[in-house]
């Protein structure tokens, strides 16, 4: 989902590219950076088939709900290049994306003023050590741990009466590092601190990305109908497994889409498809994009 830079957020990097610098290129004064996350009202209310103004969303006309949005987020860190992190996170935090509202993460107080162009976090399987961030509970954290997940969904698909349910994990362990944003139509790498400011930044996570039908192009589509018709048993559940007897080469079952891999490598089935998307979730102050590694 777009969304729009602040004039808040523009007159903070305005004023720190024209704050003063001392001989080792650091601003005067000292400032603050703060983390929050939000799944937006794609993973909090549902992703429908089309927009208010009657544009597409869901190529196949299904609406997807979701009822559970683990993640776990940890090493959010503020640095620059070449260099250790100015500040990190110290602890993994799970959250719940399906409770509204953005949750907040961490503060770094007390940094020297100057932009930081290396900022990232990761989503990875540390649930046994992480604190319960807003929405999770105690049982969340248990279910990740026992199951070394990163992130799990649960939700339907609804479309004419039908309905097909879903609860998926996975294990992914993904670095989202360089992350950078557009802010008033300048592309910003990481943050900046000002003398007494505090530079707001939502790590974003996009439910929609989990079910795009290509993994690197820009024009990918959101599609249900080959998941949904991956319930080869029937009982209204589509489960991980049944996603990985579909091959993406069998065309009797992959109905419609491209399902590019792109420079990913052994991606035959729909499940492998759809754990490499998980890694495609993170974000940066809305749309921004960070390079996304796998561990």
């Amino acid at each position: 989902m777009k969304k729009i830079a602040s004039a808040a957020l523009a007159a903070v990097v305005a004023a720190a590219c024209s704050s003063s610098s001392d001989s080792d290129g650091a601003a005067d004064g000292k400032g603050a950076v703060t983390f929050t996350t939000w799944g937006e009202e794609f993973i909090e209310q549902e992703i429908p088939p089309k927009d208010d103004d009657g544009e597409v969303i869901v190529e196949d006309g299904w609406t997807i709900k979701f009822s559970k949005f683990l993640v776990v987020i940890s090493e959010v860190n503020v640095g620059e290049e070449g260099k250790e992190p100015a500040a990190k996170l110290a602890t993994p935090k799970l959250f719940d994306m399906h409770v509204p509202g953005p949750k907040p993460v961490v503060a770094f107080t007390d940094l020297p003023g100057k932009p930081y162009t290396n900022v990232g976090f990761a989503i990875a399987p540390q649930a046994a050590v992480a604190e319960l961030g807003e929405g999770a509970t105690e049982a969340d954290k248990q279910l990740m741990i026992q199951n070394g997940y990163s992130v799990y969904v649960a939700g339907s698909f609804l479309k004419d009466g039908a309905t097909k349910t879903f609860a998926w994990g996975f294990s992914t362990n993904t670095l989202y590092d360089r992350c950078k944003a557009e802010i008033s139509g300048k592309e910003t790498d990481g943050v900046v601190v000002t003398n007494g400011g505090n530079d707001a930044v939502e790590l974003t996570i996009h439910g929609d990305h989990l079910f795009y039908d290509d993994l690197q192009s820009p024009d990918a589509k959101i599609r249900v109908d080959n998941i949904a018709n991956a319930d080869a048993d029937g009982d209204g559940e589509v489960t991980l497994e049944e996603l990985a007897a579909v091959e993406l080469a069998d065309r009797t079952k992959i109905t419609a889409g491209t399902y590019g891999t792109g420079t990913a490598s052994n991606i035959n089935d729909l499940r492998a498809f759809h754990e490499a998307l998980a890694r495609n979730i993170g974000h940066f102050r809305g749309e921004g994009e960070c390079t996304a590694r796998a561990r």
